[in-house]
């Protein structure tokens, strides 16, 4: 069974990791090494994005087949409900797909919680119908909104409201709720204002809800995480995007690894992330494991399960702030949209 199988069949809303087979990889760089040892002891308690989760759990099985004297539990409750219990001091590393809003660094800053904020692989949304459907092969961002606006609610209800020449078919919605981050991403990118959306919809933190919701209803349109789509190709159809910005590509473009690492997939490719409590890092287990964490020679994981891992430069960047122990956010609007990391990490 590969990797990518065996995440799936392990996704319970809490996993208690226990070492599974063993990849063994060298590092050339000292600072990522992972020790060869199994000394290491401890438990690592961590929570929030349903998409980062098949990154972070991956990391977790290969790093305790070194170490099998840690533990790791990995809680999935989107990337808001990640937040709330890591800055009430619940959990060690908030898995996260935006970065972290006001209202949260200031519970953070009530409970005393300093972090380190580190990007750790590229996604981007996915737009999805039913495979019955052969009308929506490409929308636009206004059309998007159309559909997806708070005023499209109790009025937009079937697809020939969105363009004439789509045939009259009830249309009904699946996305994710609202605490999680891809339904932030989401709206800021579409509607223009994070958290804006109609709220008659199907909505689950659970992508192989919406997955099902999609593939089971020929009338249906959702969204969720790139990776998601790459594994569930027979049961749902992308849909290419066209935004309207000829410096992003021509026309229609479709959701691939390609079209994100050429940035002409916009606005619905963003960065990941994982914070990292301060105090956490004091910890040698938890220090061992983001250090094996951010390891180039780990790319080859985050390109396995879907996702595009970052360039060497922004590897750098990150694994810097991450020796310095730099806390706080370097996205001081909350946003990702046309953000460049190379550039932001500066600061």
């Amino acid at each position: 069974m590969n990797k990518i199988s065996k995440l799936w069949l392990s996704f319970p809303l809490i996993i208690l990791l226990t070492g599974l087979q063993s990849c063994t990889q060298n590092n050339s760089e000292a600072v990522t090494k992972v020790p060869e040892t199994t000394d290491l002891t401890g438990n690592i308690t961590i929570d929030g994005s349903s998409t980062v989760f098949p990154i972070t759990q991956a990391m977790a099985e290969d790093f305790q087949d070194a170490n099998n004297g840690v533990k790791i539990a990995i809680g999935v409750s989107g990337t808001g409900g990640g937040f709330k219990k890591f800055c009430a001091g619940e959990t060690d590393i908030s898995n996260a797909s935006r970065p972290i809003k006001k209202e949260e660094i200031e519970k953070c800053a009530q409970g005393g919680i300093e972090y380190v904020e580190l990007p750790v692989a590229f996604d981007a949304l996915s737009v999805v119908v039913n495979p019955e459907n052969d009308w929506a092969v490409c929308l636009t961002k206004e059309e998007l909104q159309k559909i997806w606006q708070p005023s499209a609610q109790g009025s937009i209800a079937n697809w020939k409201q969105i363009r004439s020449t789509f045939p009259d078919q009830p249309i009904n919605l699946y996305g994710p709720g609202t605490d999680s981050g891809t339904f932030d991403y989401f709206t800021e990118a579409i509607n223009d204002k994070s958290g804006e959306s109609r709220g008659d919809y199907t909505a689950s933190e659970d992508d192989n809800l919406i997955v099902q919701g999609v593939g089971g209803d020929k009338g249906a349109l959702g969204y969720f995480g790139l990776s998601y789509l790459e594994e569930n190709l027979t049961k749902v159809k992308p849909v290419a995007i066209d935004d309207g910005d000829p410096s992003n590509g021509e026309g229609c473009i479709e959701p691939s690894i390609a079209t994100v690492e050429t940035g002409t997939y916009q606005p619905l490719a963003r960065p990941i992330f994982i914070y990292i409590k301060k105090s956490s890092l004091e910890r040698p287990e938890i220090k061992s494991f983001i250090e094996f964490y951010l390891s180039k020679d780990q790319k080859s994981i985050v390109d396995e399960i879907g996702y595009i891992h970052l360039s060497d430069s922004v590897y750098d960047k990150v694994l810097a702030r991450l020796l310095a122990q730099k806390t706080g956010t370097v996205f001081s609007n909350n946003s990702t949209i046309g953000v460049k990391l190379d550039d932001v990490l500066q600061n």
